[in-house]
Protein backbone atom coordinates (compact mmCIF):
# COMPACT_ATOMS: atom_id res chain seq x y z
CA UNK A 1 0.00 0.00 0.00
CA UNK A 2 1.37 3.25 -1.18
CA UNK A 3 1.62 6.55 1.04
CA UNK A 4 -1.62 8.30 1.35
CA UNK A 5 -2.09 11.65 -0.86
CA UNK A 6 -1.99 14.33 1.78
CA UNK A 7 -2.67 18.57 1.77
CA UNK A 8 0.39 21.07 1.81
CA UNK A 9 0.18 21.38 5.83
CA UNK A 10 0.13 17.77 6.11
CA UNK A 11 -2.60 17.99 8.30
CA UNK A 12 -4.91 15.72 6.23
CA UNK A 13 -4.96 12.68 4.00
CA UNK A 14 -6.97 12.37 1.30
CA UNK A 15 -9.42 9.62 0.47
CA UNK A 16 -11.70 9.52 -2.50
CA UNK A 17 -11.73 13.39 -2.70
CA UNK A 18 -12.12 13.45 1.31
CA UNK A 19 -10.27 15.34 3.66
CA UNK A 20 -9.47 12.88 6.73
CA UNK A 21 -6.98 14.31 9.64
CA UNK A 22 -3.72 12.27 9.36
CA UNK A 23 -2.30 10.74 12.78
CA UNK A 24 -0.20 12.69 14.27
CA UNK A 25 3.26 12.31 12.65
CA UNK A 26 5.07 12.99 16.12
CA UNK A 27 3.94 9.64 17.66
CA UNK A 28 6.92 7.38 17.81
CA UNK A 29 6.53 4.44 15.14
CA UNK A 30 6.26 1.74 18.16
CA UNK A 31 3.67 3.20 19.72
CA UNK A 32 1.42 4.40 16.19
CA UNK A 33 1.65 1.05 15.71
CA UNK A 34 -0.22 -0.45 18.75
CA UNK A 35 -2.62 2.72 18.18
CA UNK A 36 -3.37 1.40 14.73
CA UNK A 37 -3.60 -2.40 16.08
CA UNK A 38 -5.99 -0.94 18.54
CA UNK A 39 -7.93 0.83 16.37
CA UNK A 40 -8.23 -2.07 13.65
CA UNK A 41 -8.81 -4.31 16.93
CA UNK A 42 -11.74 -2.05 18.08
CA UNK A 43 -12.76 -1.77 14.19
CA UNK A 44 -13.15 -5.43 13.98
CA UNK A 45 -15.21 -5.76 17.70
CA UNK A 46 -18.04 -2.68 16.02
CA UNK A 47 -18.93 -5.45 13.70
CA UNK A 48 -19.88 -8.16 15.80
CA UNK A 49 -20.59 -6.28 19.10
CA UNK A 50 -21.98 -3.13 18.29
CA UNK A 51 -22.00 0.48 19.33
CA UNK A 52 -21.47 -0.87 22.46
CA UNK A 53 -17.27 -0.84 21.94
CA UNK A 54 -17.53 2.16 20.16
CA UNK A 55 -15.65 4.18 22.58
CA UNK A 56 -12.59 1.99 21.72
CA UNK A 57 -12.46 2.89 18.70
CA UNK A 58 -12.76 6.85 19.99
CA UNK A 59 -10.03 6.46 22.11
CA UNK A 60 -7.47 5.05 19.33
CA UNK A 61 -8.61 7.80 16.84
CA UNK A 62 -8.10 10.55 19.50
CA UNK A 63 -4.74 9.60 20.91
CA UNK A 64 -3.75 9.06 17.66
CA UNK A 65 -4.87 12.57 17.10
CA UNK A 66 -7.40 12.01 14.10
CA UNK A 67 -10.12 12.83 16.51
CA UNK A 68 -10.54 15.49 19.51
CA UNK A 69 -8.69 18.80 19.02
CA UNK A 70 -6.25 19.66 16.19
CA UNK A 71 -2.80 18.08 17.35
CA UNK A 72 -1.17 20.50 15.94
CA UNK A 73 -2.98 23.16 17.84
CA UNK A 74 -2.77 21.63 21.49
CA UNK A 75 -4.53 23.25 23.99
CA UNK A 76 -3.69 21.63 28.05
CA UNK A 77 -7.48 20.45 27.75
CA UNK A 78 -6.53 18.82 24.74
CA UNK A 79 -3.58 17.05 25.42
CA UNK A 80 -5.52 15.62 28.84
CA UNK A 81 -7.90 14.29 26.55
CA UNK A 82 -5.40 12.52 24.34
CA UNK A 83 -3.20 11.19 27.14
CA UNK A 84 -6.63 9.81 28.97
CA UNK A 85 -7.37 7.91 25.47
CA UNK A 86 -3.41 7.05 24.77
CA UNK A 87 -3.46 5.53 28.52
CA UNK A 88 -6.36 3.72 28.09
CA UNK A 89 -6.01 2.58 24.36
CA UNK A 90 -2.84 1.37 24.81
CA UNK A 91 -3.77 -0.38 27.89
CA UNK A 92 -6.58 -2.23 26.05
CA UNK A 93 -4.08 -3.71 23.24
CA UNK A 94 -1.48 -4.80 26.30
CA UNK A 95 -3.69 -7.77 27.19
CA UNK A 96 -3.68 -7.36 30.88
CA UNK A 97 -0.17 -6.49 30.92
CA UNK A 98 1.14 -3.00 32.08
CA UNK A 99 2.14 0.34 30.42
CA UNK A 100 4.28 3.52 31.56
CA UNK A 101 2.50 6.91 31.87
CA UNK A 102 5.60 8.33 29.43
CA UNK A 103 4.58 6.23 26.98
CA UNK A 104 1.20 8.07 26.40
CA UNK A 105 3.38 11.43 26.85
CA UNK A 106 5.48 10.60 24.45
CA UNK A 107 2.29 9.71 22.13
CA UNK A 108 0.94 13.44 22.66
CA UNK A 109 4.18 15.04 23.20
CA UNK A 110 6.41 13.83 20.34
CA UNK A 111 10.19 14.51 21.68
CA UNK A 112 9.00 16.87 24.17
CA UNK A 113 7.37 14.49 25.88
CA UNK A 114 9.02 15.20 29.15
CA UNK A 115 6.89 18.47 29.45
CA UNK A 116 4.07 16.25 29.67
CA UNK A 117 4.98 13.73 32.40
CA UNK A 118 3.10 15.53 34.97
CA UNK A 119 0.37 15.80 33.16
CA UNK A 120 0.26 11.74 31.98
CA UNK A 121 0.41 11.36 36.09
CA UNK A 122 -2.23 13.54 36.95
CA UNK A 123 -4.75 11.99 33.74
CA UNK A 124 -3.39 8.96 35.56
CA UNK A 125 -5.02 9.77 38.52
CA UNK A 126 -8.21 10.51 36.98
CA UNK A 127 -8.62 6.99 35.37
CA UNK A 128 -7.80 5.87 38.95
CA UNK A 129 -10.76 7.25 40.41
CA UNK A 130 -12.79 5.86 37.52
CA UNK A 131 -11.61 2.55 37.48
CA UNK A 132 -10.31 2.32 34.35
CA UNK A 133 -6.67 1.80 35.95
CA UNK A 134 -4.91 0.69 38.12
CA UNK A 135 -1.84 2.11 39.69
CA UNK A 136 1.27 -0.32 40.18
CA UNK A 137 5.05 -0.60 41.24
CA UNK A 138 7.04 -4.08 41.42
CA UNK A 139 3.94 -5.48 40.36
CA UNK A 140 1.38 -4.62 43.28
CA UNK A 141 -1.56 -1.96 43.35
CA UNK A 142 -0.20 1.17 45.03
CA UNK A 143 -1.83 4.48 45.39
CA UNK A 144 -0.68 7.37 43.40
CA UNK A 145 -0.25 10.35 46.22
CA UNK A 146 2.06 7.69 48.40
CA UNK A 147 4.27 6.22 45.26
CA UNK A 148 7.63 7.12 44.93
CA UNK A 149 9.55 6.87 41.61
CA UNK A 150 8.58 4.93 38.63
CA UNK A 151 4.81 3.51 38.19
CA UNK A 152 3.21 1.68 35.64
CA UNK A 153 -0.67 1.49 35.10
CA UNK A 154 -2.04 -1.59 34.51
CA UNK A 155 -6.00 -1.78 33.61
CA UNK A 156 -8.51 -1.42 36.22
CA UNK A 157 -11.98 -2.95 36.74
CA UNK A 158 -14.09 -0.43 33.96
CA UNK A 159 -11.56 -0.10 31.47
CA UNK A 160 -13.53 -1.89 29.08
CA UNK A 161 -16.78 -0.63 30.00
CA UNK A 162 -17.98 2.79 28.17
Amino acid sequence: MGEQERTEDGRYIIVNGRKWRATDPSIPGSLESQLVKELMDARRLVKTEGDAVRYRVHDAKVALGERGEPWWEPTEEGRRERIAAAERALLRGRDGKTICPSEAARVVGGEDWRDLMDLARDVAGELVESGEVVVMQKGEVVDLATAKGAIRLGPGDNLFKD
